[in-house]
């Protein structure tokens, strides 16, 4: 009878070392493990998004963001004395009634000129309306602002503020 483990030629004899190690090449060399078929390789979380600025309460919106970008684009148009408030006031034209409303109100040129952008709620997506004075008088009328927007973002509430101070020729000359 012969030892299982003892190679019976030559040629076992040989082989039977390249035979010991194979099963731990295979082992060495054997790729991972596939999920099954059914099975979906995880996902990394999402990175959860920070809140749009747009979203903030209102009075964080407006005294966070839009009064320093507004304060930094007219800076760039050469208005560098902008004096800048967030209050709720009544509305500077008598005779509109006492409803306050919160107002950003501007003023520049040791307060010759100023602008009022009014809003009827504390939401930057309600009516807005806007209003100006030249050459220290009080303000006489009151327009609407931005009523063609769907959404309101903090790039184009100070667009049509500039944009308005600019048709008033407040910012650049024609």
């Amino acid at each position: 009878m012969s030892d299982e483990t003892t190679p019976n030629t030559p040629e076992e004899a040989q082989s039977a070392p390249e035979a010991e190690a194979k099963p731990e090449a295979k082992a060495a060399k054997a790729p991972q493990e596939k999920p099954a078929a059914g099975d979906k390789p995880a996902r990394p979380p999402k990175k959860e998004k920070p809140p749009a600025v747009e979203d903030k309460p209102f009075p964080e919106f407006i005294t966070q963001h839009f009064m320093p970008g507004l304060t930094e684009m007219l800076g760039k148009l050469g208005v560098d004395d902008l004096d800048l408030k967030f209050e709720k006031q009544p509305l500077p034209i008598p005779g509109l009634g006492d409803a306050e409303c919160w107002q950003v109100i501007g003023h520049w040129q040791n307060g010759h000129r100023q602008f009022n952008i009014i809003f009827s709620k504390e939401d930057i997506t309600a009516p807005k309306y806007f209003c100006f004075a030249d050459n220290g008088a009080k303000p006489s009328t009151i327009e609407s602002f931005m009523i063609d927007e769907r959404k309101v973002s903090l790039d184009l509430l100070l667009l049509y503020t500039v944009q308005r101070l600019n048709g008033q020729k407040w910012l650049v000359r024609n």
